[in-house]
C-alpha cells in the first residue's frame, strides 16, 4: 500500500528552529520527518511513526482540537533524543476528509499497514472518536484486540446516539464483525459516571478502575496497560492545572507526571501496537503547558519502546518461572508466570485450551505479584476469574 497517498507533509513553518535549549541531538533533528522540503521517509528500520489527524467534527465541547498535531510537534521537536537504536518517523498529517467516515477510512488503512510492517503508530488527534478508526485497523488484519482508554468517562453515549467523542465505545461494542476482546477504562471519575453504566461495564466483563484507586498505587496501572493492544488517552483525564488545553478539563485527574508514567508503561509493553493521544485543544492552552505535556508523554512512550525486553509469554518458554497455586474449592489451578528478564508477572490460562488461534495471545493475562500473593491466601484474583469467563 502507498501510505503516502493518505498524508500531507509537515509544513516547513511548523518545524521550529532548535534553539530553545542548549544541546544537540534534538528529536527534531533525529526524527525522519515527511516535510515540504524532504522526501517521504524510508520506513525499512522504523519502529515508531507519528501521525497527526486534523479531525474534530464529532468532538463534544472541545472545538479546536483538530489543530493539535502541529502544536505538539513544535514542543516535541525541542526535546532530546536518547536512543541510538530507535528509528522514529513523522509521517505528517491526515487531513479531514470530505466526510468523517473518509477520515476514519484513511486512518484505519494507515494504522493497519503500519502494524503489518511492525511499526507502532502514535496518533495525535483530534477528537477521541478516532479510537474507533484505530480499532477498525485491527479488523482489517483480523486480530482480536484489547483497548485501554485513559478517560474520566466511559464514552458509551446513549442508545441510538450518533458517533461522537463521548459515544465511540458503543459503536465499537456493537460493530460487526466484532474484534474487541476486552475494554478497560483507566481513571474514571465516579461523579461523572452513571452507576448503571458501571454495572453495564462489569456485566460485559470489562475492567474499570476509579481514578482514586489508581492514583493511590500507580504501579497497579502497569499490568493494566501491559494488556492493551491499543491505548487511547483523552487529555481530559489529566487535571486542568496540568493540562488546561481541553474544553472538558476538570479540577481532578491524573497529574502530568502520572500521565507520563502511563505513557512509558505503554511503551514498555511488547504487546501494545498502537497509541492515540486525543482532545488536546491549543485554543484553550495556557503558556503551551498542555502541548509540552503531550510532547513529554510521547517522549516517555518512545523511551519505553527503546527499553522493551521482548518478554511476552509463549507456551513452554524457559524464560519464565512457573508457579502453580491450588485454591481450595476450585477445580482449576491458578498458574502464574514470572519473567526472568524483567520480574513482571502473568496469569497463564493456556493449559488445556483448544481455542482458535486468534485467542492464543489472550491466554496470558498480565498481573502483579500481589495477585500471586492473593492466590496463596486462597482468593481467586479478579483478573483470573474475569478472563477465564471470557474464554469459556
Amino acid at each position: 500500500m502507498e501510505i503516502k497517498l493518505f498524508l500531507d507533509p509537515v509544513a516547513a513553518d511548523d518545524i521550529p528552529a532548535s534553539n530553545i535549549r542548549p544541546g544537540q541531538q534534538r528529536l527534531g533533528e533525529k526524527i525522519h520527518i515527511y516535510s515540504e522540503k524532504t522526501n517521504f521517509p524510508d520506513l525499512e528500520n522504523c519502529k515508531v511513526a507519528l501521525i497527526g489527524v486534523l479531525e474534530e467534527r464529532n468532538v463534544v465541547n472541545n472545538a479546536g482540537c483538530s489543530t493539535a498535531p502541529n502544536h505538539v510537534r513544535a514542543a516535541l521537536y525541542q526535546l532530546f533524543h536518547h536512543w541510538p537504536n530507535l528509528e522514529v518517523a513523522d509521517l505528517g498529517n491526515i487531513r479531514a476528509g470530505h466526510s468523517v467516515d473518509d477520515t476514519y477510512f484513511a486512518l484505519n488503512q494507515l494504522v493497519a499497514e503500519l502494524i503489518r510492517r511492525k511499526i507502532i503508530p502514535v496518533v495525535i488527534g483530534g477528537s477521541q472518536d478516532l479510537t474507533f478508526a484505530m480499532y477498525q485497523a485491527y479488523e482489517n488484519i483480523g486480530q482480536l484486540v484489547n483497548i485501554v482508554s485513559v478517560d474520566p468517562l466511559f464514552d458509551l453515549g446513549q442508545d441510538e446516539e450518533e458517533l461522537t467523542a463521548q459515544s465511540y465505545l458503543s459503536r465499537i461494542i456493537l460493530h460487526q464483525p466484532n474484534y474487541l476482546f476486552n475494554y478497560t477504562n483507566l481513571g474514571y471519575q465516579t461523579y461523572y459516571v452513571d452507576h448503571l453504566a458501571v454495572d453495564l461495564m462489569k456485566n460485559l466483563l470489562f475492567d474499570v478502575y476509579r481514578l482514586g484507586l489508581i492514583k493511590a498505587k500507580m504501579e497497579d496501572a502497569e499490568p493494566v496497560v501491559r494488556n492493551a493492544d491499543i491505548l487511547s488517552f483523552d487529555i481530559s483525564a489529566v487535571r486542568a492545572a496540568d493540562a488546561p488545553g481541553n474544553g472538558n478539563a476538570g479540577p481532578n485527574g491524573f497529574t502530568g507526571e502520572e500521565a507520563c508514567r502511563v505513557a512509558r508503561y505503554a511503551g514498555l509493553s511488547d504487546k501494545l501496537s498502537a497509541i492515540g493521544l486525543f482532545e488536546f485543544n491549543p485554543l484553550l492552552d495556557q503558556n503551551k503547558i498542555t502541548a509540552e505535556l503531550v510532547a513529554q508523554m510521547i517522549w516517555y512512550f518512545l523511551d519505553g519502546v527503546a527499553n522493551r525486553s521482548n518478554d511476552l509469554p509463549v507456551k513452554d518458554s524457559t524464560d519464565f518461572a512457573r508457579y502453580i497455586v491450588r485454591i481450595e474449592g476450585q477445580d482449576e489451578d491458578v498458574v502464574f508466570l514470572r519473567s526472568k528478564k524483567t520480574d513482571r508477572w502473568w496469569i497463564d490460562l493456556s493449559l488445556g485450551r483448544t481455542d482458535r488461534k486468534k485467542y492464543e495471545k489472550h491466554h496470558f493475562v498480565p498481573c502483579s505479584k500481589d495477585d500471586y500473593e492473593l492466590a496463596l491466601q486462597d482468593e481467586i484474583p479478579d483478573r483470573w476469574w474475569q478472563f477465564f469467563q471470557k474464554l469459556m
